[in-house]
Formats: C-alpha cells, structure tokens, sequence
C-alpha cells in the first residue's frame, strides 16, 4: 500500500539511542516525510509525530528533563503520534517494572505495564521471527532484533482509553524459563508491538533491518489519519 499524498513532518527524539536509524527508514519510504532530529523544545513544536528511539531509557529521561523537553514530551504525548522502540516503549508505558535506583521517569501515553530488560543482558540479545497484523505483506514474517528489550507484562485500558491492538508478537515458545508460566498467563510478554489509538510501541529494534514495514504503519496508521 503506498503512501503518497501530502508531506508530514516526523520528529525523532534524537538525545541518545538509535535516532540515526529512523531517520535513514524514513527516508526510505515511499513518501515525503521531513525528518527532525528533536533536541530542544522548538524542534518539537515542529512536528506532526515523533518517534522515541531505542537506547537507555532512564539516560534518555534525565537528557530530556536537562534539556526542558519532559513537559512538552508529556503534553505532545496526550495530543499527538508516538512510536517508541524498546526504551521509547518504556517512556510511554504507564508503569515499569526493574527499574534502577530512584526509578524510571516515564511519559506515559499507552495503557500498558512493561519491565526494562525483560529478556536479560546485552549478552543475550537475539533475533526472531515475529507474527505480524496489519503490515503490508502480513504473510511475510518480521526479523525483530532484541537488545536489552523490555518486556509487556500487562495490559490495562481504563474504560475510557482505545482499546489495545496488538499488532506483532513472537512464538511462546521463545519466552526464557523465567518468564514462562504454565497457566498461560504469559500471553501479554509475547506480545512485542502495539497500538492505542494514535500511540505505537515496539519492544525490539525495527530500524536495524532493511525491513520498513512498521516505520510505513505508523506514518499509515497513526500519522496521516490524524492529519486528515
């Protein structure tokens, strides 16, 4: 499905993490999309989306307080589209679970609860193949990339909230004996992107592969409706 029409300004959060990969998805896509590397509040007011890259999540929160951008963070949250990767899923997660001393400051944005390093160290970062709905080509499998991934462990739309799609998730089969549980309860901690409403999240690593697919679902999904 292409994407073409008018031009639409995609902020990325570009304080720490994996900004530059984003930006280099975006311009792949088949589409105008201007691309800002947000650092200061005046860049955000710039944008139409923004995207919360990969990278530490409790450095990214402090940069951003340092930086005068955790208020206008919050407030484009509550107003606008937002995609987070792997730590940018932990800043719009409404509680976190492992966090380091003091805890971790998060934006919210997405009902959800979600543990930092659900998966274990850096040592144990892997790839696999993810079930994929609502991408172009659904019946072509996603190689997602984990790296310190977080992992959700529940789900918690108040009656007022969207209702939460879920939009890949990876085998059972996969989940480490710590987190496996024999009554099923495990099923949220394979679930590794969704959505709420104008809100996306993914616990891996889309933009470390040539894969463009969920970089074009979000400008589809999330983004252009809210322009329309």
């Amino acid at each position: 499905m292409g994407l073409s029409g008018k031009p639409v300004t995609v902020g990325i959060l570009a304080l720490q993490g994996a900004f530059i990969e984003h930006e280099a998805a975006l311009q792949r896509l088949d589409r105008k999309i201007e691309v800002i590397l947000v650092k200061t509040p005046e860049d955000l007011e710039k944008c139409n989306a923004l995207i919360i890259p990969g990278g530490e999540s409790t450095t990214i929160a402090l940069l951003a307080r340092l930086s005068g951008l955790t208020d206008p963070l919050k407030q484009f949250v509550s107003e606008k589209p937002v995609w987070g990767t792997c730590a940018g899923a932990i800043l719009l997660s409404q509680t976190v679970e492992n966090t380091k001393r003091g805890g971790q400051e998060v934006l919210g944005g997405m009902s959800v609860g979600i543990a930092r390093n659900g998966w274990g160290s850096q040592v144990e970062s892997f790839e696999a193949e993810l079930t994929v709905n609502g991408l172009r080509d659904p019946e072509t499998p996603f190689k997602g990339v984990f790296i310190r991934a977080p992992v959700i462990l529940e789900l918690k739309p108040g009656e007022a909230d969207p209702p939460i799609e879920v939009v890949a998730s990876l085998s059972p089969k996969l989940l480490p004996p710590a987190l496996a549980t024999p009554d099923h309860s495990n099923e949220p901690k394979t679930f590794v992107a969704l959505r709420q409403g104008l809100h996306f999240l993914t616990t891996f690593h889309p933009e470390l592969t040539r894969d463009d697919r969920f970089h074009e679902y979000f400008v589809r999904e999330c983004v252009l409706p809210r322009l329309a």
